[in-house]
């Protein structure tokens, strides 16, 4: 296949340059036996330096070209690759931002309900705080009432004591409270 290739395209620049050839000499004969000739030498001339080419270059040309197409196409297939990948990232991008409203409104809800609960925590941690100080002033104004109540009446006796006294002393003579020394005496010592 590529060596019908090659010769159909030496074939075709030989046809034109014959064209160009006969153009050349100003339209004059083409075929005379000295144009045949020299025309028969640059044709010889351009197909050994055509061999030549082939023979030594070939395969590098081949190979570069070959190469090249190759690399272009492994080029091309990266760039395929790597677009795949940019959309893919892209999905993800705006998958991630559609996602970030939810995440967003997730994020205050949990918050919500985690400041609820502490503000639950905190109403009940007053509330039992409130009773136990309830509790505690309750006990402190009874121990104090009862303390005060003790100390009245301690006063309260004394007075009493007193004014018995008072009053004993007043009505009581001398010789009454000789005689009554003397009865309580008496009953102390049978005793």
């Amino acid at each position: 296949m590529k060596k019908t290739v090659f010769f159909a395209v030496l074939l075709t620049v030989l046809a034109i340059s014959s064209v160009a050839f006969a153009s050349a000499e100003g339209g004059h004969a083409l075929f005379t036996a000295e144009n045949v000739k020299d025309y028969g030498l640059r044709t010889l001339n351009f197909l050994i330096f055509a061999w030549l080419i082939y023979k030594f270059a070939g395969a590098k040309v081949r190979d570069f070209f070959v190469g090249r197409r190759d690399g272009i196409k492994q080029e091309l297939d990266d760039l395929q690759a790597r677009q795949a990948e940019a959309e893919k990232k892209l999905k993800d991008v705006e998958a991630s931002i559609a996602n970030m409203a939810q995440e967003k409104q997730k994020i205050l809800d949990d918050a919500k309900a985690q400041g609820e609960t502490i503000k639950a925590a905190i109403i009940e941690k007053g509330r039992k705080d409130a009773e136990a100080l309830t509790e505690q002033a309750k006990r402190t104004a009874s121990n104090e009432a009862q303390a005060a109540i003790q100390t009245i009446r301690a006063e309260m006796a004394d007075l009493v004591v007193a004014a018995a006294e008072k009053i004993v002393t007043e009505k009581l003579s001398a010789e009454d409270h000789d005689k009554l020394v003397d009865d309580y005496l008496t009953k102390v010592v049978l005793n």
